[in-house]
C-alpha cells in the first residue's frame, strides 16, 4: 500500500461543518453550462458523463483544487481544479497558458472533465494526515482506488464523505419507496380485469 490503511469511520451530518454553496462556484458552475448548449433536436445527448451531470442543474456544493496521484510510473502529484456536486466529483485539469518568450508547444486535444460518480463511490479510505496535507483514496465500485491530498483546512475527504453518504441515503429511499408502490400496485383489487375474465368464462 502506497499509505497505511486506516478506514475512514463514517460521521453522521451534523459531526461534519456545514457546506456552503460560494457564489464563486455557482458563477463558474452556470457559466460553464451556459457554454455548453442543449442538445441538438435530434435527440442525441451529450456523450459526456460530467456535461450531463452539469447541465442537469445539480447543485455544486465545493469548489478548489485538489492533488490527484497519476496512475503513470513516476506517480506524480499533479493539481485538478475540483467541483464537488450532490452526485459526485467532477476533476478539470488546470488551464496552464504557455509564457510569451517561449514558442507554444503542439496543439493538444481539448482537456476531459472526469466524473467520480457516488453511485460508483464505494468508499473514502486510507486517511492520513502527513505535514500540511491530508492524504486519502477514493475507492470505486469496480476496485479502482484514486488517491489524493489537499491542504488539511481544507477537508475536501470530510466533504467527499458526507456528500457520499447523503447521496446513498436518498438512494436508499427512493429504493424503498418504489418497492412500496409496486407492492400496493400488486396489492390493489383488479375490479374490471375480474369481472372480464369472468364473462370470457
Amino acid at each position: 500500500p502506497r499509505h497505511g490503511r486506516q478506514p475512514l469511520r463514517f460521521l453522521r451530518a451534523g459531526a461534519l461543518p456545514a457546506l456552503r454553496l460560494g457564489a464563486g462556484a455557482r458563477r463558474r458552475v452556470l457559466g460553464w453550462c451556459r457554454l455548453h448548449p442543449e442538445p441538438s433536436p435530434c435527440g442525441r445527448r451529450p456523450s459526456n458523463p460530467a456535461r450531463r451531470m452539469l447541465e442537469s442543474g445539480c447543485k455544486a456544493v465545493k469548489e478548489g483544487m485538489l492533488e490527484k496521484r497519476s496512475d503513470g510510473l513516476l506517480q506524480l502529484w499533479k493539481k485538478k481544479r475540483c467541483i464537488l456536486t450532490e452526485e459526485g466529483l467532477l476533476l478539470i485539469p488546470p488551464k496552464h497558458p504557455p509564457p510569451q518568450q517561449q514558442p507554444a508547444p503542439p496543439a493538444e486535444p481539448a482537456a476531459k472533465i472526469k466524473e467520480l460518480h457516488f453511485s460508483n463511490m464505494k468508499t473514502v479510505d486510507c486517511v492520513e494526515r502527513k505535514g500540511k496535507y491530508v492524504y486519502f483514496t477514493v475507492v470505486m465500485a469496480e476496485g479502482k482506488e484514486i488517491d489524493f491530498r489537499c491542504a488539511q483546512e481544507q477537508g475536501w475527504n470530510a466533504a467527499i464523505t458526507l456528500q457520499m453518504v447523503q447521496y446513498k441515503n436518498r438512494q436508499a429511499i427512493l429504493a424503498v419507496r418504489s418497492t412500496r408502490q409496486k407492492q400496493q400496485h400488486l396489492a390493489a383489487p383488479h375490479g374490471p380485469r375480474l369481472r372480464g375474465a369472468s364473462n370470457s368464462a
